[in-house]
């Protein structure tokens, strides 16, 4: 009895020593470059939008330039924003009369889109996952996630 209970014993160390193994996973994925810019040109091409791309990967569209101040990297701006991914589910909205906010205290897509505009201005951000919260999940919002933001320059403070 007590041979056949130390073959169970070491068969179930066995069995769970190879489980371990065939269920680890691989280390998490950091670099979404390709694929973001796949699912953003698809996006644009679907939505048959005119949109530009920074150097950085961050692709604009322009809809109302404005025609106030225009916010520099480090500016306190109000923004009104629609946030929401490529499948049209939204993630974050803010209310018609926008909110404030540094843009050194904000993702790196809006600290570079948001100049873009001038008071007044209008458009959309389309924001690869390298210039958003990275291949890290935020508050909801999966990591690699490319993020796409209607936005509203109302002032620049």
């Amino acid at each position: 009895m007590k041979h056949i209970l130390s073959s169970l014993l070491i068969l179930t160390l066995f069995i769970s020593c190879n489980s371990d193994k065939e269920i680890a996973q691989e280390p998490q994925k950091t670099d979404y470059t390709v694929e973001n810019e796949k699912e953003i040109t698809d996006y644009i091409a679907k939505n048959n939008l005119t949109a530009q791309k920074s150097d950085t990967g961050l692709y604009y569209v322009i809809n109302e330039p404005g025609t106030g101040a225009q916010p520099t990297a480090k500016s306190n701006v109000k923004v009104a924003y629609k946030g929401y991914y490529t499948n049209g589910k939204v993630f974050d909205e803010s209310k018609p009369e926008g909110i404030s906010f540094g843009l050194n205290e904000v993702i790196h897509g809006w600290t570079e889109g948001i100049p873009y505009f001038k008071t007044g201005g209008s458009g959309v951000l389309l924001v690869p996952s390298h210039l958003g919260y990275g291949p890290y999940n935020y508050r909801g919002i999966p990591g690699g996630s490319v993020l796409i933001f209607d936005v509203k320059l109302i002032s620049v403070n």
